[in-house]
């Protein structure tokens, strides 16, 4: 039994260390946004954390537009990663195909601007193939 609690505690753990990254994701500094998408990075391409994820995932998707329209360079380019982790962790279901389509317009649109940065626009170019292969309904 103590193992079941121990195991419980960590996971209660993490998952508030990954809410407070959530919440860093819409601070005023560009540092701050950066190290939480580097967190956010790091959780979703070491552990399985969909059911997590599930109520969460409008939050996060807001953010991750706000870093990919409002950031520069680097913050967009983990934004556009953690968006592909985030895809992956939803799988081909509803879920997947929601966040595919409310921020395929934001990643075609850093991908199609010359200004933005190549590692940015490659980032970004990287969720929409793999998005769109985990997650879109509609072939076309």
């Amino acid at each position: 039994g103590s193992e079941a609690a121990i195991e419980q505690g960590q996971e209660e753990e993490v998952e508030d260390r990954l809410k407070e990254h959530m919440d860093n994701l819409l601070d005023k500094s560009a540092k701050t946004r950066q190290a939480a998408l580097q967190s956010l990075r790091l959780a979703l391409s070491s552990k399985s954390l969909s059911e997590f994820l599930l109520e969460r995932r409008l939050t996060l998707t807001d953010s991750l537009e706000k870093c990919l329209k409002k950031g520069k360079g680097e913050e967009q380019a983990l934004a556009g990663t953690v968006l592909t982790l985030l895809c992956l962790q939803m799988g081909s279901g509803p879920e997947g195909e929601e966040i595919f389509c409310s921020l395929k317009p934001m990643l075609v649109s850093v991908l199609t601007d010359s200004t933005a940065s190549p590692s940015a626009r490659q980032s970004c170019a990287t969720a929409l193939g793999m998005c769109c292969y985990i997650a879109a309904a509609d072939l076309e």
